[in-house]
């Protein structure tokens, strides 16, 4: 059976890992195997990251969420206690987004959950 060298898969392959290392330092943009070794560190980094994030979007809401309702006299697990007591169905993300931009309708959400339950507009 003949030899095959199988050229322009290898520089395919080659080429494709080096376009990935776009971007790094001096040997590791440039040269193959430490080029190698720079993509799959990063790409571990990355994949890790992505799960890293969604923890550091969580502590950051319940820092504001908690600065919030420290003003308002209460803490963190008593208010988001408060608010399931009384049913009031919202996500950190909300409730943090609220404490920063919306203060007085994060009040009314406070006194609702200090009183238990949601009070209607007209009385």
């Amino acid at each position: 059976m003949p030899r095959v060298k199988g050229g322009p898969q290898t520089r395919r392959r080659r080429k494709k890992r080096l376009k990935l290392a776009k971007g790094q330092y001096g040997a590791r943009s440039r040269l193959f195997r430490t080029a190698t070794e720079a993509v799959d560190k990063g790409l571990a980094y990355a994949y890790a990251g992505r799960r890293q994030r969604k923890r550091d979007f969580r502590r950051l809401w319940i820092a504001r969420i908690n600065a919030g309702v420290r003003a308002q006299g209460l803490t963190y697990s008593r208010f988001m206690h408060a608010l399931r007591e009384a049913n009031i169905v919202l996500d950190r993300k909300v409730l943090s987004d609220m404490a920063v931009r919306d203060p007085q309708g994060f009040t009314y959400l406070v006194e609702c959950a200090k009183g238990g339950g949601v009070k209607s507009a007209t009385g």
